[in-house]
């Protein structure tokens, strides 16, 4: 199973939907995880925590989205 974590669009808005935490937990049970590049920068949190969490990083929301079940 896919889940697809990308930025949020509003203005303001600098929570992210998860943390590389959270990612390294998904990605434990098996769980395939993509991270649009930049997700976590309003919350601070780099695209290589997120990869050094086991989530593969992708350009744009389209390419994290494409595949993803949740």
């Amino acid at each position: 199973m896919k889940v697809a974590i990308i930025k949020e669009r509003d203005a303001g808005e600098t929570r992210v939907a998860a943390t590389p935490e959270t990612v390294k937990k998904l990605a434990g049970l098996g769980l395939e995880v993509a991270v649009q590049s930049g997700a976590g920068a309003l919350s601070h949190y780099t695209d290589d925590a997120y990869r050094e969490a086991g989530a593969r990083v992708k350009s744009d929301a389209g390419a994290a989205l494409g595949g993803a079940d949740v």
